[in-house]
């Protein structure tokens, strides 16, 4: 079953729906397709796709292999794979994801990180090319450090 609503279908088979009166609050966990049209206040993590759609809420950190806001995220999120940002998605916290799209008009308010083959892994460490992210010697000699 495809998910249908206003005119937008999503390419994902959803198997969790948190609908737009429903008010979760505690962690969500799932292992199946996410679709967000209500409140959740917890932490929420899928093994594969989240959509948070425009008017939805989610208060506190994300995680899933691929996301697509289009409503608010107040925590951080990190997605294995994809993280889009629709025009109407306001994110206030830090994103960390291996291909992001940020549509004009999407809101957010922290940093981004891009997610390497070994970060998706779980696999931290320093990877080839990882100096050319240090402060540039130029400057931290002019800041006295």
């Amino acid at each position: 079953m495809a998910f249908n609503n206003d005119m937008q279908t999503t390419p994902h088979e959803v198997e969790t729906i948190v609908g737009p009166s429903v008010k979760v609050e505690g962690d969500f966990n799932s292992q199946g397709n996410v679709l967000i049209q209500g409140v959740v206040s917890g932490n929420v993590k899928t093994e594969k796709y989240l959509q948070v759609e425009e008017g939805a809420r989610i208060n506190a950190n994300v995680q899933a292999e691929s996301c697509k806001i289009s409503g608010e995220v107040h925590g951080n999120i990190r997605a294995k794979t994809s993280l889009e940002l629709t025009p109407t998605a306001h994110v206030v916290g830090d994103i960390e994801a291996k291909t992001l799209i940020i549509s004009p008009g999407a809101i957010l308010h922290g940093k981004c990180s891009m997610l390497a083959g070994a970060d998706v892994d779980g696999k931290k460490g320093k990877r080839k090319g990882d100096d050319a992210y240090a402060m540039p010697r130029s400057l931290e000699d002019e800041s006295g450090a």
